[in-house]
């Protein structure tokens, strides 16, 4: 019999979030299991830039860019959107062909970007792999996620080409599918893994944080984070004799006039420094006494995995889905939340910052099994390995 093969699609056209899950499960599962191998198929224009073990590769297809929460534009001058999803859906369906994955793991799209993985499920599902499909535990608000889902054909996809449902997060946070009239069959194929952990390689280990207490600024991949950032700095200009000296994390989707506008901006602050794009963003929280940040799913697992004291700054469109999180995580004990009401007040910010040393840690809320993830996704893994190698090609589905 032939070593196990997982194939898993991350859609990142914007952002790092997708990739960085995908790239942690794939790692973890790679170092788990001696006989897989695992093929990553993404847009990111940044994939390259990612340590993945020996035995996860990747294929980046043509890159298309997000300019709205629906509307997207070809990376390539001269070739519309549209004629690039075509491109991108016939490579999706021949890497599924060749590859012959045991488990097909969609990241957050039930059908990929614009549909571009529907043919894929249909061949998949036809050869007998198993198709999952792997969502955070919050996507959006109910009401919306259900218009954009039956719009996209999504609540089918999920009834008919799915045969898991794995939630990234734990049952009792939130129930991501509730209210989006899925029938209880679909709803019954749903697995909650838990917070997936994060933990720092052996070259972070060897790494320093930084001489001295620090606060760790970072907006994830930078592309929306500006405002962050700039109410940072604005505190630290308020108030030059704030204690705790701040690096930020730009990210390597901030705009290139707006990077530069705030490095000239915290060259002139001697408690502040700054980088673009920090692969191993782990030591960095690692050192850091406090985070400021936004709320992005890979953000708030870091932060619970190492324990930090955090101000979450979520945005608010043009999903719900970071406000959602950071609201249910203050209720919960887990951090403080921040938002600008208005226009930001540099010495609300200077106030905020002063005290985030001070702030509870996470784990002070006492709530257990928060960071289950990993481990209960490698036990849903090799169940689903196991069922199909159990299952033999269903050859009447069309």
């Amino acid at each position: 019999m032939t070593g196990k093969r997982l194939l898993i699609y991350s859609h990142d056209s914007y952002g790092l979030g997708h990739l960085r899950r995908c790239q942690t499960i794939a790692n973890h599962l790679t170092a788990l299991h001696d006989d897989l191998a695992v093929l990553i198929v993404t847009g990111s224009p940044v994939v390259g830039s990612f340590d993945f073990h020996p035995r996860v590769d990747f294929i980046r297809v043509p890159g298309i860019v997000k300019l709205d929460n629906n509307a997207y534009a070809s990376s390539m001058p001269g070739i519309a959107a549209e004629d690039m999803m075509d491109v991108r859906a016939v490579i999706i369906l021949e890497v599924a062909r060749r590859f012959r994955p045991d488990v097909f793991l969609v990241d957050k799209e039930p059908l990929g970007l614009k549909g571009e993985v529907r043919d894929a499920l249909l061949f998949l599902r036809r050869e007998g792999t198993r198709n999952i499909l792997g969502i955070r535990e919050i996507l959006d608000d109910t009401g919306r996620l259900r218009d954009e889902w039956e719009r996209k054909g999504a609540l089918d996809a999920v009834e008919q080409l799915y045969d898991e449902i794995w939630i990234y997060g734990p049952e009792n946070v939130y129930r991501p599918l509730d209210g989006l009239g899925l029938s209880g069959q679909a709803l019954g194929r749903a697995r909650y893994t838990g917070y997936i952990r994060r933990t720092l390689s052996e070259e972070a280990k060897a790494e320093d944080g930084g001489e001295g207490p620090y606060i760790l600024v970072h907006a994830g991949g930078g592309g929306d984070g500006a405002a962050v950032i700039d109410w940072v700095i604005a505190a630290y200009e308020h108030d030059p004799d704030l204690p705790c000296p701040a690096r930020i994390v730009f990210g390597p989707f901030l705009s290139a006039d707006e990077r530069a506008g705030f490095r000239d901006r915290v060259a002139a602050i001697p408690k502040l420094s700054a980088e673009s794009f920090v692969t191993n963003m782990e030591a960095l929280i690692d050192g850091a006494v406090g985070l400021v940040t936004m709320g992005g799913y890979n953000t708030f697992c870091e932060m619970l995995s190492f324990d930090k004291p955090t101000l979450m700054m979520p945005r608010t469109r043009p999903r719900l889905e970071q406000f959602i999180r950071a609201t249910r995580a203050e209720e919960l004990g887990l951090l403080r939340v921040m938002l600008p009401d208005g226009r930001p007040d540099p010495a609300r910010m200077a106030a905020a910052l002063r005290g985030l040393p001070d702030q509870p840690k996470p784990s002070a809320a006492g709530l257990p099994n928060l960071l289950s993830g990993l481990d209960e996704i490698d036990r849903f893994f090799t169940e689903a390995v196991s069922a199909r190698r159990r299952r033999p090609a269903l050859l009447n589905i069309v």
